[in-house]
This record gives C-alpha cells, sequence and structure tokens, in this order.
C-alpha cells in the first residue's frame, strides 16, 4: 500500500510540473473604460475553460482603468501591460506577440461575453480542425439588457470547406471580437495602424488564408456601442472603408479564390455600399457628406456594381434590403435613385 502510495504521489507530481497548455489566449486592450472593465475581464475569468490566458494591454489611458486592472495581477492565468497609446488595431498587434495560446480570441474592454464561449468555440476548433470559429452577438445596453440580435451565417452549416462553399466571404460580417483564430493565421498579418476600419482590413485576410471555418448559432458576445466612443464619431475617418476594401482586394486577387469574382463583388457590395452608406447617413458636416458621396459614386463604377445589383444582393439567402426596416430600406433606395434629396448641395 505504501509503494503505492508512493507511486501516486511521483506521479501528481510529475503532472503537476508538466507545462499549462494554453488553448485561448484572450486579447483585451484597454482604452479609458473604467466603467466597464471589471465587468469584461470577470466575464472572460469566469470561463468555463480553464486552459485561457487573458491579455490586459492599457493602451494609454488617462481614467483609472489602470490602477482597476492592477488587481488581476494576483491571477497567474492574467498578463497585464502598459503602452503608450498606439490605438486598438497597435493594442492587438501587441498582445498578439505576448500570446502563447494556440488560438487568439479578442474582446473590446467595454463588452462581455457568455461563461461558456471558450469552451463551445474552442470545442468546435477541434471537432472540425477549423482555423476559425465564430458565434452570433447580441448588441446591449448599459446595464446588459439585450437591445439587438446580430445572427451571423444561420444559414450556413456547423462546419464551412471554404473551397466547397466560399458564400459566406460575401456576407459574414468582419468582427474580431465574435471569432477566435488559429495563431498561425497571424503570422504574416496584422491589424492596419491608423485604419479605422481595422477588423474589416484584415478579418477577410484572414478568411482567405483558411480551409475550414466552423460557426455556431449561439449567441455568446455582448456589444455594448458607447455613444462616446469612436464608433461614434462620423467624420472622414469613414473613407478608410475603401482603404480596407482595397487591401482586402490585394491579398483576393492573390489568394486560390482569385477567380471567383461573384463573391468579390458581394463582398464589395455589403462593405463599400451598405456599410459604407449607413455611415454616411451619420455624417453631420453637407459639404463632407457631398466629398463622400463622390467617393462612392466612383467606387462603384470602379468596381462596375450596378444598382440592380445592390438591390438584389443576397445575405443567408434573404434579399437584403428586404430585411431591413422601413427608415434605412428608404434611405438606400433614396441614395441609389435620388441622391439629392439626402445629399444637399
Amino acid at each position: 500500500m505504501l509503494f503505492y502510495k508512493i507511486h501516486i504521489s511521483i506521479l501528481f507530481c510529475i503532472f503537476a510540473s508538466m507545462p499549462f497548455t494554453t488553448k485561448i489566449s484572450v486579447i483585451i486592450p484597454i482604452y479609458n473604460t473604467e466603467n466597464y472593465i471589471e465587468k469584461c475581464v470577470d466575464s472572460v475569468l469566469n470561463q468555463t475553460l480553464k486552459e485561457i490566458e487573458i491579455i490586459l494591454i492599457d493602451d494609454g489611458s488617462t481614467d483609472n482603468s489602470w490602477p482597476l486592472i492592477q488587481k488581476y495581477n494576483q491571477n497567474t492565468n492574467v498578463k497585464i501591460f502598459k503602452k503608450e497609446n498606439g490605438g486598438l488595431s497597435d493594442a492587438r498587434n501587441y498582445g498578439i506577440l505576448k500570446a502563447s495560446g494556440e488560438f487568439l480570441a479578442f474582446v473590446d474592454s467595454d463588452d462581455f461575453i457568455e461563461k461558456n464561449m471558450m469552451q463551445k468555440m474552442y470545442d468546435l476548433a477541434q471537432k472540425h480542425s477549423a482555423e476559425i470559429v465564430l458565434c452570433n452577438l447580441h448588441k446591449v445596453d448599459e446595464n446588459g439588457k439585450i437591445k439587438q440580435k446580430l445572427p451571423q451565417i444561420s444559414h450556413l452549416p456547423e462546419k464551412i470547406e471554404l473551397e466547397k462553399d466560399f458564400t459566406l466571404f460575401g456576407e459574414v460580417s468582419s468582427f474580431a471580437c465574435n471569432k477566435i483564430f488559429k495563431k498561425e493565421l497571424f503570422s504574416d498579418v496584422k491589424f492596419p495602424l491608423g485604419l479605422h476600419f481595422e477588423d474589416i482590413a484584415t478579418i477577410p485576410i484572414l478568411l482567405l488564408k483558411s480551409k475550414i471555418i466552423a460557426k455556431t448559432d449561439e449567441f455568446f458576445y455582448n456589444y455594448f456601442e458607447r455613444s462616446g466612443s469612436i464608433t461614434r464619431n462620423f467624420n472622414r475617418k469613414g473613407l478608410d472603408m475603401f482603404k480596407a476594401i482595397e487591401m482586402v482586394k490585394k491579398e483576393y486577387k492573390m489568394s486560390v479564390f482569385a477567380q471567383n469574382e461573384i463573391q468579390w463583388k458581394r463582398f464589395a457590395i455589403i462593405q463599400g455600399f451598405y456599410s459604407f452608406s449607413a455611415y454616411l447617413a451619420r455624417v453631420k458636416d453637407e459639404k463632407l457628406k457631398q466629398e463622400m458621396f463622390a467617393f462612392l459614386k466612383i467606387f462603384l463604377n470602379k468596381e462596375h456594381i450596378t444598382k440592380s445589383e445592390i438591390l438584389h444582393y443576397k445575405r443567408q439567402n434573404l434579399n437584403y434590403l428586404m430585411s431591413l426596416s422601413l427608415k434605412k430600406m428608404i434611405f438606400y433606395i433614396l441614395l441609389l435613385y435620388f441622391p439629392k434629396l439626402i445629399i444637399k448641395e
């Protein structure tokens, strides 16, 4: 019996001394989110998946964010860093360099996630040998109450082999936050610095480098759009949309999907027309709105996108325009056919 106990003790010591295998590195850039950061970090700390590391990067906050996150330093699976302000992309790239996980996840510091998100996403990645796994999102208010459901590609199967079905490229939302990514995908890809639509310039390129995508129809990510956040400042940076699309196009033309002109045009329609026009609608400066509309016309002409193609664009097997609210539908139709009613001279 003593001999048996000795062997058990030895085995315990061996396993205890084995290196911790990080399945997912969760990267959280932080900039002046003192009112939200604790809820965010706690939601990641409380994940059912325990083999994760949490990388907190204070990107030059001027509020109380840094003192608040320092208390998490006592957790062995939390890494804390402070750097000069460089923007969201710079902070994410910094976190990628510090990450040791098999997969990477990005959580914004004013959002929070459901406790089983990382476990379910990782399990799907293993089940299907997927390089990227994505889930649905909820848009929530200040109190975490659901305001809007943001389903992604519910019409597609759980496992998507891109060489067999590439339709998701022309419609998937370019959020970084509702996905996990195989770390190797970032070996030669970085989030672009100083670009307003960094996700649109990055996520499609990661898709092009992938072979298998997995997805769940569960709503794991809770997205909070603050009234004072960058997404609410509608200015000339909106023109970065076309820079982002051009960056993706360059990679697309060098990819194995280069001959798939249909999916490229679908991507150009959803991002270049619908997403950009939604931004344009919120620009208050009329002179700037005129300038941005001129860029839109140039883009549509360059990509040979017709009004008919925009009107008949489908997303999740449904006509996208008809799936929108009446107010949005009228806006897009007026912009296409009677722009002078919207763009005042």
